[in-house]
């Protein structure tokens, strides 16, 4: 059988095994060596202080108690850190995005959590919620690079909430999540954490509920890189994600979403 016969079956079954369940996780499609490279670049711009637009970490005896000010998430890194950009633009990333869509991807945001021990985790919430994106609908990589479970406030997602449409949210928890947005569980549905080792990604629908506990652990960060893409044949989204990455590197803006969602509100998060 041909490598390109191999490669077509392999882009059928994550197209199907995505429209299927909502999700999807790639054991292994970083290397030990990448996976290494980013951890150590993006605790070198940790150490090296706050980055404008990006994020802004204060001394721990500051924090108030609270160590998500001094780890707190890093937004777009790639418009900072060509390492950033270049892992967002991963090829093997791209290759699995090209085959969920049926359409080259545009990556919309980078993110990184740092998810120190006794930090708060992010209650359930659905992505196109913030992304607004016409039509179609966003698909999040979510990045392991420490090994990441239950105990250190691993992801979870709600299998078949993929075919939702965006729910309004109500006030969550602050003493659990560290965002303000939270959707309830429909009926029925439990979520499940996914356990993931460092290198592994998880591919998540914009529509489908996740979010995490409280890292609970005594000396286990959850460090991940986590990037959102959407279709090529996009019309509009949320203009805080402009401009856009195609998969060549080159910027496009896209026209902003005016919708101001069910809930009757826009949102920039």
């Amino acid at each position: 059988m041909s490598a390109v016969t191999l490669a077509r079956e392999a882009a059928a079954r994550w197209h199907d095994d995505f429209a299927r369940e909502g999700f999807l996780v790639l054991r292994g499609l970083l290397s030990a060596g990448e996976v290494s490279e980013l951890m150590d670049h993006f605790m070198a711009l940790h150490a090296a202080g706050p980055i404008p637009g990006c994020f802004q970490p204060v001394p721990l005896a500051e924090s108030g108690g609270d160590v998500l000010k001094a780890y707190p998430r890093m937004m777009h890194p790639h418009r900072v850190s060509q390492v950033a950009k270049r892992y967002m633009l991963h090829p093997r990333v791209l290759e699995v995005l090209d085959a969920v869509f049926g359409e080259p991807p545009l990556a919309a945001q980078s993110m990184l959590y740092f998810k120190p021990p006794s930090a708060r985790g992010q209650a359930l919430h659905q992505d196109d919620y913030y992304l607004k994106t016409s039509p179609g609908r966003c698909v999040a990589a979510w990045l392991a690079l420490d090994p990441s479970d239950e105990g250190n406030g691993g992801m979870m997602v709600v299998p078949g909430t993929q075919g939702l449409p965006v729910l309004c949210p109500h006030e969550a928890d602050p003493a659990l999540s560290f965002t303000r947005d939270e959707v309830d569980v429909p009926a029925g549905l439990t979520p499940v954490t996914v356990p993931l080792d460092a290198g592994d990604v998880l591919f998540f629908h914009g529509g489908i509920i996740h979010g995490s506990y409280p890292n609970t652990s005594r000396d286990r960060f959850r460090r991940a890189f986590i990037c959102h893409y959407v279709p090529a044949s996009t019309a509009m989204l949320s203009d805080w994600y402009n401009p856009l990455v195609r998969p060549d590197g080159a910027e496009v803006r896209l026209p902003a979403n005016p919708w101001g969602g069910p809930c009757g509100e826009e949102h920039d998060l």
